[in-house]
């Protein structure tokens, strides 16, 4: 009984308050081809030794110093051993939501400074900490354009990351909100022709990406002057934030998105990430999540405190922004201390390290028989697109038999782009690597 929550004599008690004598007259509600008659098909349970070993011996089974290239999103980058060191304190790393803030002052204060540097980093007037990750902070701000405008329509470029637009896409599919794609010219940018075409009186929000999926930068300024001239918002969504360090921030923008897990967040199996919003001032209050301010006390004390909610945990559910209601305050302070930990220079060294990485590589690959660079002729960050003659499957193989992962295969969302590949080069990538990675691709070719 140690793992089970009710007695014997506890159920038989349950069964007879509601009136039946028995589990099965309780489920007889339910057709009996569809009741389990039999014990489930479970492993006998184990001893903890048992567990222990069989989880040590599965962990073994990864794959560990292995250079990776793979980007699309999820991005390695150095992470300052101070960040652990602090967000494992207990007064971190088992706070729940801040309600009370006098009890809370740590946390409402790192919250405070997360948004602060993240409005710095964007240009927009505010900034909140409580989205889940990239790709549901850009649905939401389609949502919050949607409700700015009253319009109920949204363009949406086809630079963005393909699992961005489907989240968006799981977002509106009982709302009666449509959505239109533009497609990409061959410099790997929004088609600006198309895209003024697609935008009209009834568009509320117009979806970029900047650095896009392709790893190419927008032409924003552009982008803002279609959308704005049909009284359309602008939302551009940023998947790697220390681009951030060396691009120009979106300040044409009206609402931007940002997946921070860059700023010293590890890429652990999938999550968690970190989603913010940030905006102009005249649109606070229909931002999701929570805002934390900075104000006084009655002793003249500086304080913060929940300035801002507007969720359904916190107010009545027709009255909401949004469903969203975690607290990413732990995930935001990594950020926090990432961002502390480098400073403005730090950051800005840090995004043209990764940059200069791009173009030796870019221009290594390219050198290789069988491989093409494609979308050249636009600026990018740290990723970039390769067409190579040989097919992914055959050359990536041959990258794991020498430690090396290689880029993603575009075919499953762009299928016209035959056998690209996305590759991404931050810093732990090293030079040895790049060369080593170039060798392989051509070596198909060679032996063929």
């Amino acid at each position: 009984m140690r793992y089970l929550p009710k007695s014997p004599a506890e159920r038989e008690q349950m069964l007879a308050e509601i009136g039946v004598s028995s589990i099965d007259e309780l489920f007889s509600v339910i057709p009996e081809e569809y009741r389990l008659t039999r014990d489930l098909d479970v492993p006998r349970q184990q001893a903890e030794s048992e567990i222990i070993a069989y989880f040590n011996e599965e962990a073994a089974k990864n794959i560990i110093g292995y250079a990776s290239f793979l980007g699309g999103g999820a991005y390695r980058h150095f992470r300052p051993i101070i960040i652990d060191s602090l967000v494992q304190r207990g007064e971190f790393l088992t706070s729940y939501t801040p309600y009370q803030a006098e009890i809370t002052q740590g946390t409402l204060q790192a919250i405070f400074e997360f948004q602060t540097m993240i409005a710095e980093l964007t240009g927009m007037d505010v900034a909140n900490a409580s989205m889940y990750d990239g790709s549901t902070g850009a649905a939401e701000a389609v949502l919050m354009a949607m409700r700015i405008t009253g319009r109920s329509k949204a363009v949406v470029a086809r630079t963005v990351h393909p699992e961005y637009r489907e989240v968006l896409a799981t977002y509106l599919r009982h709302r009666d909100m449509a959505t239109s794609e533009v497609a990409y010219t061959k410099n790997g940018r929004v088609d600006l022709a198309a895209l003024e075409e697609s935008v009209t009186e009834e568009t509320a929000a117009v979806l970029v990406q900047s650095p896009n999926f392709f790893g190419t930068i927008e032409d924003i300024p552009a982008i803002a002057e279609i959308a704005h001239k049909k009284g359309a918002l602008l939302v551009v969504s940023i998947a790697e934030g220390v681009s951030l360090g060396i691009v120009r921030p979106p300040v044409e923008a009206d609402i931007v998105s940002i997946e921070a897990q860059s700023f010293g967040v590890a890429l652990s199996y999938g999550g968690p990430y970190v989603g913010v919003l940030a905006t102009k001032e005249k649109y606070l209050r229909q931002i999701p999540g929570r805002l934390v301010g900075q104000t006084t006390d009655s002793n003249g004390n500086r304080g913060f405190v929940l300035t801002l909610s507007t969720r359904e945990q916190h107010i009545r559910r027709e009255k909401a922004t949004s469903n969203i209601c975690t607290n990413q305050a732990l995930v935001a302070l990594m950020a926090t201390i990432f961002l502390t930990v480098y400073g403005k220079e730090g950051i800005r060294e840090l995004a043209e390290h990764n940059l200069a990485k791009a173009a030796f590589a870019a221009e290594t690959f390219k050198l290789q028989s069988g491989v093409k660079l494609l979308f050249e002729g636009a600026p990018r960050f740290h990723e970039f697109v390769i067409d190579t003659a040989e097919a992914p499957p055959l050359w990536s193989q041959r990258l794991l038999n020498e430690k090396i992962v290689g880029g993603i295969e575009l075919k499953k969302w762009y299928p016209e782009l035959g056998n690209a590949t996305l590759w991404c080069t931050t810093e732990p990538i090293k030079r040895k690597d790049i060369e080593a990675a170039a060798k392989v691709l051509a070596a198909g070719l060679a032996e063929g």
